[in-house]
């Protein structure tokens, strides 16, 4: 489950950093202390689910939300009760107050996951996933691939299809990298720009500002980039 976190203090966002670290499954894609800056990472990039506070300088958690189309689910964080009936209008799973108890975390964390389970379901026509076999299905044209997912080496967005790249060929899918994003489990493929993801253990070298896998250099876009190096970090 792929999550944000958005609160103006460094030391709630550390908090929940240190939480999602212990809960299998859920990756932080990233943190921001900014809900201008988060607004904008959440339109190049599908999260399952923010953690979102709510009284913040620049844009309110709420107004975040009202600026959404589809917004993601959203567990608030606050130090002010009295939010608690907004959180209610947004449907929110959790509400969750500071200082952040784990309990309290993991108990919403779960309430995220069961509601959704249902969004999991057999992916567009050009997709489909067998993550217990470890491979995808790729309609390209009259055909359709069986990729194994260790055969993937990275995804690159191309107009209204995606090219899969393995050792031994390209194939192009008529979907968008949104949904392949879906069906690659995650931390191990990763997006580093809009255009691309990329499988973490072909990566061969990480530089500055892109990655190579099999001599092909790869870009890392800014808004991606803090994400995918703390990876690495140990």
């Amino acid at each position: 489950m792929r999550c944000l976190a958005i609160d103006d203090e460094p030391k709630a966002l550390a908090i929940i950093r240190h939480y999602a670290e212990k809960v299998p499954g859920l990756v932080l894609l990233g943190e921001f202390r900014s809900g201008v800056d988060a607004l904008q990472f959440l339109h190049q990039e599908p999260a399952d689910l923010i953690f979102l506070d709510i009284n913040m300088p620049d844009l309110t958690g709420i107004e975040l939300l009202q600026t959404l189309s589809r917004p993601p689910l959203v567990i608030f964080t606050t130090a002010y009760s009295e939010y608690a009936v907004q959180s209610y209008d947004w449907d929110a799973v959790g509400y969750l107050l500071k200082p952040i108890e784990f309990s309290k975390f993991l108990k919403a964390v779960n309430k995220a996951q069961a509601r959704l389970a249902p969004k999991y379901t057999p992916a567009p026509t050009a997709l489909s996933a067998s993550p217990a076999a470890g491979y995808i299905l790729i309609k390209s044209g009259v055909q359709t691939y069986q990729v194994k997912l260790t055969d993937i080496l990275y995804a690159e967005a191309s107009g209204n299809h995606v090219v899969l790249v393995t050792p031994e060929r390209k194939i192009i899918a008529l979907c968008s990298l949104q949904e392949l994003t879906k069906l690659l489990p995650a931390p191990v493929f990763f997006r580093i720009h809009k255009s691309y993801i990329v499988a973490l253990p072909h990566v061969a070298v990480i530089e500055s500002y892109q990655v190579k896998i099999k001599n092909c250099a790869i870009p890392i876009g800014k808004t991606y980039r803090e994400a995918f190096l703390r990876l690495f970090k140990p």
